[in-house]
């Protein structure tokens, strides 16, 4: 007759590995029991069946004191870890049903980032100091793509948001596009001026990628003017130079090398940093952008993202905008 084939441990419950812990650090099974709210009979049957299930003595009883076997030491070293980790995901969990906790990550496109962030953070800081806000400044396809991927949480561009994948668009605000020219130019500071103006101006607009190149070209079209007809590829005749940026596009307007279009909130920052540029307004109603918040549809944060927005507009609306509810 052949010898028995030895039978595989199984694997230990949360309970039983808890109770062995309490045995291990009390070495004593009523005080054990008293502090984890066990009967002693319950506890000790916790600890038995632990014993069974991986076929090996972990504990020694005596009449005075409970003593850890040397495979028990090493049995512990895992239950503490095993412990240690299920307590992590607990914290964790709840950490992320309370709202404005742990990571959020934030995209936001670049003509947005420099004039709505300080205000953004700002909010972050008083009012949910337990949220880890990640800023990421890309263009609005790459954003998008993020969003999609689950890589980013929510984000801060123009609407709608469009792209491949749907979104749940918050709106926050309208803002104006504002006529910017060099100080000389014969329309340099008026505040009345209607959109067919742009049929005899060249307009300079950002690289390719950006929304804001799409939404001005938009707007010189409906008035049938056409920049990229006019110069090739958005600048002026023969022009080799290119803007990623509104601060390098506002130098070439300084520059004298065209006019462009600029969002209200970026007004006071980017004519600030010289004194060769002059505001056009339009004539009402102006044409313009609206700024909100895009997350995936169905998201569990959904009512976190709501109040967010709340709140993002009560800060914004000292900006020259008008606040969407």
């Amino acid at each position: 007759m052949g010898s028995a084939t030895p039978r595989s441990p199984r694997t230990p419950t949360v309970a039983q590995l808890r109770a062995f812990a309490a045995v291990a650090e009390h070495r004593h099974f009523r005080e054990a029991a008293a502090a984890t709210g066990l009967s002693q009979p319950a506890l000790s049957g916790a600890v038995a069946a632990l014993e069974e299930s991986l076929g090996a003595q972990l504990v020694e009883r005596t009449t005075r004191r409970v003593m850890i076997t040397p495979l028990g030491e090493r049995v512990l070293g895992h239950a503490h870890r095993v412990l240690a980790s299920l307590q992590a995901l607990t914290e964790e969990v709840e950490a992320a049903r309370r709202p404005f906790t742990g990571p959020l990550h934030l995209g936001v496109i670049p003509t947005v980032a420099p004039y709505l962030l300080p205000d953004v953070l700002r909010l972050v800081r008083d009012r949910y100091p337990e949220l880890e806000l990640h800023v990421h400044e890309e263009r609005t396809p790459s954003l998008l793509e993020g969003l999609a991927g689950g890589r980013l949480d929510v984000l801060l561009l123009a609407l709608p948001a469009g792209g491949a994948s749907p979104t749940r668009d918050i709106p926050l605000f309208d803002e104006d596009f504002v006529l910017v020219t060099p100080p000389d130019h014969e329309l340099a500071g008026r505040a009345d001026v209607p959109r067919d103006v742009l049929l005899d101006l060249d307009v300079l607009l950002l690289e390719e990628g950006h929304c804001l190149r799409d939404q001005a070209l938009d707007i010189c079209r409906e008035v049938g003017a056409d920049p990229l007809a006019a110069s090739g590829r958005g600048y002026p005749q023969g022009s080799t130079t290119r803007a990623a940026g509104l601060s390098t596009l506002v130098q070439l307007v300084a520059g004298g090398l065209g006019v462009t279009l600029l969002p209200a909130t970026a007004l006071d920052v980017e004519a600030g940093r010289t004194d060769r540029l002059a505001a056009v307004r339009f004539v009402a109603p102006a044409p313009g952008r609206r700024i909100g918040l895009a997350t995936r549809p169905g998201s569990a944060r959904s009512a976190e993202y709501d109040r967010f927005a709340a709140s993002l507009r009560e800060v914004l609306a000292r900006l020259p905008v008008r606040i969407v509810s």
